[in-house]
């Protein structure tokens, strides 16, 4: 993933939505094609990955492929705009028979995707039931999670101690934690150069998901109303990190110093403690108004079928031996290369690396209050919505009216897709 441009502050346009995915904590991985020599039963599938930034994953990817013996499998490794490469290469005859993604009704009714109900029957209760809901459609599973990314805010002790802040357990407390916390060239709140990454938890703080259980609009209350108006004081004030190096995926500004508390995931723990030992530490995004409640969204990619693929059933066999029967490899991809939490419970658990100090409290702020996607909130929902933030914190227009022109658009959004 490429570094964002200074002048490109709180726009959404340019930022790639893997927000749950990996962060580019060491050197990207060289781009390109890897064909696995697999020469087994005839055939070949065609796997396709974002370009993960963490160093091994795509030798990876390619050793995996290497290994299955029923089929030739490429790997395709995407670098930049893996999602709107993905959608054009989904309505094309290059598509993928296998790639990853995150959970979108939108794929589902548009037949581009198959269930995979019959492959992951036997092992279901080893997933968590939220990431079994998150790739549900009318109650078929179309997605098998690969990985679990949570995320949240990580502060500095040491700063916390001098400023005389505890970590924040409100949105009020977290404006002013950042403002006590702003001193010379460090400031107090890193939450991105643009609104995308933040939007979700932001919404989600303040109580409701984006639908209710009948996929009808919940996010709109005077609570939201009234966290945007935070919000945009927020932004106005001289206590948040603007024009940072990079993303929010990457821990770098937090590493450099630059501010005292920085949103990013469980991936940056590594490269964190390295740098300042015990010296940090992590809290949720805190709750926003008395209905409000803390939040730890859960990020991570899902594999799926193409309802393209030249074979579907050898790409449905393909996932199982990957995703299902590889245990090892699951593992392997989860913690050698960067660290995430395996989707497999029995896996995550057996996990030595998550056992103890800041991993294991990750894991329990991720029992505790992760949230997860909603595969009904689809990207174009999502885009409308982050449209509204964006213009009623960074433009300081009305929020009621912004979401109020969101709510039509996101009604018919969802009367057309049934």
């Amino acid at each position: 993933m490429s570094n964002i441009s200074r002048g490109r502050d709180w726009d959404r346009r340019g930022v790639l939505r893997a927000m749950g995915g990996v962060a580019a904590l060491g050197g990207l991985a060289a781009c390109g094609s890897n064909t696995g020599r697999s020469g087994g039963g005839g055939g070949s599938i065609k796997q396709m990955y974002h370009a993960y930034g963490e160093q091994g994953t795509q030798q990876a990817a390619k050793k995996f492929a290497d290994a299955y013996g029923k089929a030739e499998v490429t790997i395709e490794w995407v670098p930049g705009e893996y999602e709107s490469k993905l959608a054009t290469t989904l309505l094309g005859s290059g598509a993928p028979d296998v790639f990853e993604y995150h959970p979108d009704l939108q794929l589902v009714r548009s037949r581009q995707i198959v269930p995979l109900d019959d492959i992951i029957a036997d092992v279901k209760d080893d997933f968590l039931p939220e990431d079994i809901t998150a790739n549900s459609v009318d109650g078929k599973i179309y997605g098998i999670r690969m990985i679990d990314d949570p995320q949240f805010f990580f502060y500095r002790k040491s700063l916390f101690e001098k400023a005389g802040v505890k970590p924040p357990a409100t949105f009020d407390e977290l404006i002013d934690a950042a403002h006590k916390l702003t001193s010379g060239k460090v400031k107090g709140l890193y939450i991105g150069q643009n609104l995308k990454t933040i939007s979700k938890p932001l919404v989600w703080s303040t109580g409701p998901h984006y639908l209710d259980a009948d996929h009808r609009i919940a996010y709109h209350t005077d609570n939201l109303v009234e966290t945007l108006t935070k919000a945009r004081e927020l932004y106005k004030s001289k206590s948040l990190l603007l024009g940072a190096p990079t993303e929010v995926w990457d821990p770098a500004s937090f590493l450099q110093g630059l501010c005292a508390i920085q949103w990013c995931g469980i991936w940056a723990i590594p490269a964190i403690q390295k740098a300042f030992g015990d010296d940090f530490g992590i809290f949720p995004f805190p709750k926003s108004g008395a209905k409000g409640r803390q939040v730890v969204y859960n990020g991570g990619w899902s594999t799926y079928v193409s309802a393209k693929a030249k074979d579907v059933d050898a790409a449905k066999e393909f996932v199982k031996w990957l995703w299902i029967d590889q245990k090892k490899y699951q593992q392997e991809w989860a913690l050698d290369y960067g660290f995430h939490i395996p989707a497999r419970k029995s896996i995550a658990a057996g996990a030595d690396k998550l056992k103890s100090g800041v991993a294991a409290e990750a894991v329990e702020l991720f029992n505790t209050h992760g949230v997860f996607d909603d595969p009904y909130w689809t990207e174009g929902m999502f885009n409308i919505l982050l449209d509204a933030v964006v213009n009623s914190v960074r433009d300081n227009k009305s929020p009621e009216a912004e979401l109020d022109s969101a709510d039509k658009k996101i009604e018919r959004a969802l009367k057309k897709l049934g």
